[in-house]
């Protein structure tokens, strides 16, 4: 497997932070936080990010959709002690953004995680709308 971009893995490129608290039932056998709860943490950050991003709009606005996602695991990370999730956005796109999402465990990077997020209305892709996509670009990484 191939190594990350060591540039995604400084905090500092991440406009948007955020602390989760670990649980006692995230953990394996192995006493780590598991693959599968890490996935919901990820998911909990991105979905964090986009309420504070104004991506979130109400009935009948365009909605963020995740269509991909894909964690990198690069560190054992472990209960009590909670994660940090620095967010930011790597791509706009027509219809699309993609997220990227670092967690950190004291001040080791654990996981990588990259989304590509659709905007859609009525269930359906379409385009960025102009307000959505002035406010995204504003949570660009550094």
């Amino acid at each position: 497997m191939a190594k990350p971009d060591p540039a995604l893995l400084d905090p500092a490129r991440y406009p948007f932070q955020l602390d989760i608290p670990t649980r006692f039932g995230d953990l394996d056998m192995n006493q780590h936080i598991n693959n599968a709860a890490m996935a919901g943490l990820f998911e909990d950050a991105r979905v964090r990010f986009l309420y504070r991003t104004g991506a979130m709009g109400g009935p009948g606005a365009v909605q963020p959709m995740a269509v991909s996602f894909a964690i990198e695991y690069l560190q054992q990370a472990y209960y009590p002690a909670p994660l940090t999730f620095h967010v930011g956005v790597a791509h706009i796109g027509r219809t699309s953004h993609t997220i990227v999402h670092l967690a950190t465990q004291g001040d080791t990077p654990v996981a990588l995680a990259h989304s590509v997020v659709v905007a859609t209305q009525d269930g359906r892709p379409c385009p960025l709308p102009a307000d959505v996509e002035a406010v995204t670009r504003q949570w660009m990484l550094r």
